[in-house]
């Protein structure tokens, strides 16, 4: 299901991280959105996530691997600022998303940047696309 943006930007949700990262089976399914690491933005709370999920179930070789594709962002992370935590707190609320999913989502909105995703929960966003 896609509900495009307008927006040149992208953001990979945690779990697309995970299947790209981690050789799950729609690897190839989200291969396209990292294939122009400049489109591609990374909010904070992925990368917290993402790291998490990979250290305890890979280890840290696997963990730090993540780590460094993360460090090489730089101006494209995007931080949990006091903004982006009032925006989410409103979405969560709104739109009844967890924590994590309304950050990553308040910050596809910031951005005007198209989540990518494979969680249903998204589903039906405006600016989502459930792969």
């Amino acid at each position: 299901m896609t509900t495009p943006s307008a927006s040149k930007f992208f953001i990979v949700d945690s779990s697309g991280w995970v299947e790209y990262i981690g050789g799950g089976s729609k690897e190839a399914t989200f291969a396209p959105y990292f294939s122009d690491a400049n489109r591609l933005l990374l909010p904070t709370i992925v990368v917290y996530e993402v790291h998490k999920k990979i250290l305890r179930e890979k280890g840290k070789t696997p963990a730090d691997l993540f780590l460094s594709h993360a460090f090489s962002f730089g101006a494209r992370i995007v931080d949990l600022d006091l903004d982006l935590s009032i925006a989410a707190s409103v979405i969560s609320l709104e739109q009844g998303l967890a924590m994590a999913d309304a950050i990553i989502y308040a910050c596809a909105q910031r951005y005007r940047a198209q989540l990518i995703t494979s969680d249903a929960h998204f589903h039906g966003l405006s600016g989502v696309t459930v792969l």
